[in-house]
């Protein structure tokens, strides 16, 4: 799996307001470096900022005790004062995400990857479909070849599978895979286009708002249909209008777009 190797800090990083307090505080030098170390954990994760051990496996403030080679009462404190600071923020999963990581993120870098990634995923499928290569490639191990490097890709173009489907799966009572197929592909596509992670948050409470108490509209609450090529209507819909309001004619045209969009 290919990786970014480094992040930036800012040389006027000691010039925030956040750091300058910080460093008025007991155990400064330790926090300041535990914040160097998370910064450094959430690039070797290459996840958009999110620190985990694997995707369904949180740090817990003993692992990154271990990791960090800090007391766990500091680490504890250390991850408070971030939190309070608007430096990091942790989900419902308990998965440490920091805060506008793009800040820290090496763009340049990570562009690069990104076309090696797509380069070496055009190359094996050119040989897979010509049937040429010095090994041999079966159907089903070519699938495994296939799936692993799709996964680098998603992880390299910093997509956030996870935050979004986990969002969806919270705000509607779901329990959607954010790894199948067809959601990834949605989500993809919406991405490739410019939305970001707060666009697909909105859309979903938008729509949960909307569809999550009406029962034959509760069903399109899914991936496929939130975020198909309706996804900008949805995005654009006044938030403000009432549910009840809409007479039963507004709900067929909204349950006929939303079936539409859900096969295609």
């Amino acid at each position: 799996m290919s990786d970014v190797k480094w992040i930036k800090l800012s040389t006027n990083m000691f010039e925030d307001e956040k750091i300058r307090l910080i460093e008025k505080m007991p155990e400064a030098d330790t926090l300041l470096v535990i914040w160097i170390k998370l910064l450094s954990q959430a690039g070797k994760t290459n996840a958009s900022g999110y620190i985990y051990l694997t995707e369904n496996i949180p740090y817990t403030d003993e692992m990154l005790a271990t990791i960090f080679d800090r007391p766990v009462s500091v680490i504890r404190m250390a991850l408070s004062v971030f939190r309070e600071f608007g430096m990091l923020e942790v989900n419902d999963r308990n998965i440490i995400a920091i805060t506008n990581w793009e800040k820290h993120q090496n763009i340049d870098g990570m562009a690069r990857i990104r076309e090696q990634t797509r380069e070496r995923v055009a190359k094996y499928r050119e040989k897979k479909r010509i049937g040429s290569g010095n090994v041999t490639v079966t159907e089903s191990n070519a699938t495994d070849i296939e799936e692993e490097l799709d996964k680098e890709i998603d992880k390299e173009d910093n997509i956030p599978f996870v935050e979004i489907i986990g969002y969806l799966n919270e705000k509607a009572n779901k329990n959607f895979k954010y790894s199948t197929a067809k959601t990834k592909s949605v989500i993809r596509a919406r991405w490739n286009e410019g939305f970001t992670l707060n666009d697909f948050k909105k859309v979903i409470d938008i729509k949960c708002a909307e569809w999550l108490n009406k029962q034959e509209m509760n069903k399109f609450l899914r991936p496929e249909t939130l975020f198909g090529s309706k996804f900008e209507g949805y995005l654009n819909q006044n938030q403000t209008a009432s549910n009840d309001s809409r007479n039963s004619v507004f709900d067929d045209l909204y349950r006929y777009a939303a079936e539409k969009d859900g096969v295609q």
